[in-house]
């Protein structure tokens, strides 16, 4: 298989993740409740004094866009460093490169994921009480 053969590949391979990952972002915001649909029906009194739990919806949406943003940019990383071992042709200065940003994106996944455990955990129980 050629070089370019497998850049289009690649190219391709990147093109349907992003697109993934594009809509995987973007979901939760078209189906987010706002704070001012959440007061429809209910009286002034409550309008007034507002609740945490808008409060925790807000704070666990930006934080979730925010890390799903993190992850997604290590996921690309990961295929990036895919690509550049791919067409490294067995130079070992390339191979050495591409190896190392595998193991960054893959660190940078692992610590999006417990950071996003991390929060979650910690929002529920401050404002679960």
């Amino acid at each position: 298989m050629k070089i370019t053969d497998k850049l289009k590949m690649a190219v391709m391979g990147l093109a349907a993740v992003t697109t993934l990952g594009a809509s995987a972002l973007v979901a939760p915001l078209a189906h987010a409740e706002t704070p001012a649909n959440k007061f429809v029906g209910q009286d002034s009194q409550q309008k007034a004094t507002g609740d945490t739990r808008d409060l925790m919806d807000i704070l666990n949406l930006i934080i979730n866009v925010a890390l799903g943003v993190i992850g997604f940019v290590a996921v690309v990383m990961i295929i990036m460093g895919g690509i550049q071992y791919t067409t490294s042709s067995g130079d070992t200065a390339k191979v050495t490169k591409a190896k190392n940003t595998i193991l960054y994106g893959v660190v940078g996944l692992v610590i999006a994921l417990l950071a996003f455990a991390i929060v979650n955990f910690i929002l529920k129980n401050v404002f679960n009480q």
